[in-house]
């Protein structure tokens, strides 16, 4: 697997990554550029669902060169890859940016995340991104260049002003192991024109006194909860699940979290996030369970499940 992604990133540190561009894809670019969605979208799907290892593998070789040959297509910026379902691309207000993200499951207790930046330039301009996260020993204190990213594969991008220039949030999933699942709020900001990630901008503050200031927010909880991580525009904060440390629900589980069914906040104030550690009215856009968990039946437990 290591040998894998080491491929991998040579092939796109190696690419070309610079080329003009012009206001508009031209008409005689379109065809070519959804003969590379089709083939992305059909890659993409295997990598995700194929019961087969080997296949899966095989998919994530190809899918790096063949995005990188349809990027290289002049202002493919302006094209979504909408038919690529299995592959996130997010985007911030401000369009400045997009960034690929997509999973890769390797074992029961493994995956791997693979992604790209491509930036709204006038120059093709596109940074690979490296999943190194089982190598980051400190993952919400560390800064950690695009080599040696933190992988995930991201659901939102929201920007923010600080007094060092614009950031930006990023949210993500990372399906980590089998019993337990994490959410992750990165920071991703631009020093000499490079991605970066990880910024001191979330503060905690400590019951005992103090301030407890992260790079990034880590969330891990039982495979079983869903969990709310977001920014919430009615709310103007991110809006995150309270969890709460539980005994595991099978054997070598260990212990994990669950939602307790309140929520806590990060509100920005002068480009520092600070954390609101239990919000009194929290303001839905959906409910955080389809149904009532337990609705009166004594014979399922705290998750909605049976009882045995």
């Amino acid at each position: 697997m290591r040998i894998l992604i080491s491929g991998l990133l040579a092939f796109m540190l190696l690419s070309p990554v610079l080329q003009g561009q012009k206001p508009a894809i031209a008409e005689a670019d379109l065809p070519k550029l959804k003969e590379w969605e089709d083939t992305i979208s059909l890659l993409s799907f295997a990598i995700i669902n194929d019961s087969f290892p080997e296949n899966r593998f095989g998919a994530t070789k190809k899918m790096i060169p063949t995005l990188v040959q349809a990027l290289k297509t002049p202002n493919s910026f302006q094209y979504p890859f909408s038919r690529a379902q299995s592959i996130s691309i997010q985007y911030p207000e401000d369009s400045t940016f997009r960034v690929f993200t997509w999973q890769l499951y390797v074992d029961v207790d493994e995956y791997r995340y693979f992604g790209a930046i491509q930036m709204n330039t006038g120059e093709l301009q596109l940074f690979p991104l490296i999943d190194r996260s089982f190598d980051v020993e400190e993952v919400e204190y560390e800064v950690l260049p695009a080599d040696k990213w933190y992988g995930a594969l991201y659901y939102g991008v929201k920007s923010f002003d600080t007094p060092q220039g614009k950031k930006y949030l990023l949210f993500g999933y990372d399906a980590f192991s089998f019993f337990n699942k994490r959410k992750v709020i990165d920071v991703l900001s631009f020093p000499d024109g490079k991605p970066q990630f990880g910024a001191p901008v979330f503060f905690n503050e400590e019951k005992e006194g103090g301030v407890k200031v992260r790079n990034r927010l880590l969330f891990e909880y039982t495979a079983e909860a869903s969990v709310k991580c977001n920014y919430d525009p009615l709310m103007e904060m991110v809006v995150v699940d309270h969890l709460v440390e539980v005994g595991g629900f099978y054997e070598g589980q260990g212990a994990t979290k669950i939602p307790d069914g309140s929520y806590e906040g990060y509100q920005l104030v002068d480009g520092i996030w600070k954390n609101i550690s239990m919000l009194e009215n929290t303001i839905m856009d959906e409910p955080p369970r389809p149904f009532p968990v337990l609705d009166g039946d004594d014979g399922v437990d705290i998750l909605g499940r049976k009882k045995q």
